[in-house]
C-alpha cells in the first residue's frame, strides 16, 4: 500500500478548473486552456506522500525549473507561457501561498514517458547493472561500481506510474512501439542534449549531475520540454569534491528524510501497509537546508 495518506482539497479559484492532485503538484486549466501548476511543499518517499510539508520547497523547485528553462531556451523549447512570481501576478481569489510556486503553461500532448539520461551508475541503474551488467537493455563494459561514470551519458526511459506506484524502466526498443520510431528518436536525442547542457553547467558549480528525467510533450509537431527541470526531485545531484565511486554519494535531495525513514528512530516498516510517520523538525529543517543550497550553487543566487 502507498500514496497519500490523506489527499489535499485542492484551492477553488474562480476562473480555475482542478484537473489533478499529483505527488508535489496541483494542475489546473484556466478558460484559455492553459495549464495552471502549482507546486506544493509536499514531498514523497518511497511511494507515499509524507504527512509533513518542506516549507519553501515548491518555490525553490519551481525557480530552480525557470532558471533553467532560462539556460536551455536557445537548446530546447519549455512549457512556461510566465510565472505567477509575486502577489500582484495572481488571479482573484487564489491563495496568496500561490506567489513564488505557479507557473503557466501551454497545453501539450503529452508523452507518456520518462525520459531518464544517466552519466553515472546509481539508484536502479546500479542494481540492474549487477545483476546483468545492463541498464535498460544496455550493454555497460565491467567493472563499474556505484557512482562511477558512465562511458558515455545513455537514454534509460521509464514509464510513468501512477502515484503510489513505481515508474518502471524499459527498453528504447519499447519505447519505439508505444510512440513510433521517429518520435522515439527525438525524445532520445533531446534527452542527451538537455542532460549534456545541465551537467556542464553544474560541474562548472562543483556538482554532479548523475543522473536526471525529463517530460516532454507536444505543441503540433513540435517537442517541447515540460513539467520541472534539472531540481533535486527529479535529478540525483552529487558534490563533486566527495565524489568517489564504490560507495553511496552525498546528494542534495530527500537524504536525509529516506535515512531517516528507514532508521530505527522512525520505527516504520516501509514493506508494509502502514503509512509513515510525521518527519522530526531537525530532519524538516535539514531537508529545506539542502534544496536551497543546491538552489544557490547551482543558479549563483542567494535565497530569499
Amino acid at each position: 500500500m502507498s500514496g497519500f495518506i490523506e489527499k489535499p482539497e485542492p484551492a477553488q479559484v474562480p476562473g480555475l478548473v482542478h484537473v489533478h492532485t499529483g505527488k508535489v503538484r496541483d494542475l489546473y486549466r484556466n478558460a484559455a486552456g492553459e495549464l495552471v501548476m502549482v507546486a506544493s511543499d509536499r514531498v514523497s518517499a518511497y511511494d507515499w506522500v509524507l504527512p509533513s510539508l518542506i516549507p519553501d520547497k515548491g518555490r525553490v523547485l519551481t525557480q530552480l525549473s525557470l532558471w533553467w528553462f532560462d539556460q536551455l531556451a536557445d537548446l530546447m523549447p519549455g512549457h512556461v507561457a510566465r510565472a505567477w512570481n509575486t502577489v500582484d501576478d495572481l488571479p482573484a481569489g487564489a491563495p496568496a501561498d500561490w506567489a513564488g510556486r505557479t507557473v503557466v503553461c501551454t497545453a501539450l500532448r503529452m508523452v507518456p514517458v520518462e525520459c531518464v539520461a544517466r552519466g553515472y551508475l546509481a539508484g536502479s541503474g546500479l542494481r540492474e547493472y549487477e545483476a546483468n551488467r545492463t541498464v535498460c537493455g544496455l550493454a555497460l563494459p565491467p567493472g563499474l561500481q556505484n557512482g562511477s561514470e558512465l562511458p558515455a551519458p545513455i537514454f534509460t526511459p521509464a514509464t510513468k506510474a501512477a502515484v503510489g506506484d513505481h515508474d518502471e524502466n524499459v527498453s528504447y526498443e519499447e519505447v519505439a512501439r508505444q510512440v513510433g520510431a521517429e518520435s522515439a528518436a527525438e525524445l532520445r536525442q533531446a534527452t542527451l542534449a538537455v542532460y549534456g547542457r545541465g551537467r556542464d553547467i553544474a560541474r562548472e558549480r562543483g556538482i554532479l549531475l548523475a543522473d536526471t528525467k525529463f517530460e516532454f510533450g507536444y505543441d503540433g509537431d513540435r517537442l517541447v520540454l515540460a513539467d520541472e527541470v534539472l531540481t533535486p526531485d527529479s535529478s540525483r545531484f552529487w558534490p563533486a569534491d566527495v565524489w568517489e565511486p564504490g560507495r553511496d554519494q552525498p546528494s542534495f535531495d530527500k537524504q536525509f528524510i529516506r535515512d531517516w525513514l528507514t532508521s530505527p528512530a522512525a520505527g516504520w516498516d516501509r514493506t508494509g501497509e502502514l503509512p509513515p510517520p510525521p518527519l522530526p523538525a531537525k530532519v524538516v529543517d535539514q531537508t529545506r537546508a539542502k534544496y536551497v543550497e543546491a538552489y544557490e550553487r547551482l543558479t549563483g543566487l542567494t535565497w530569499s
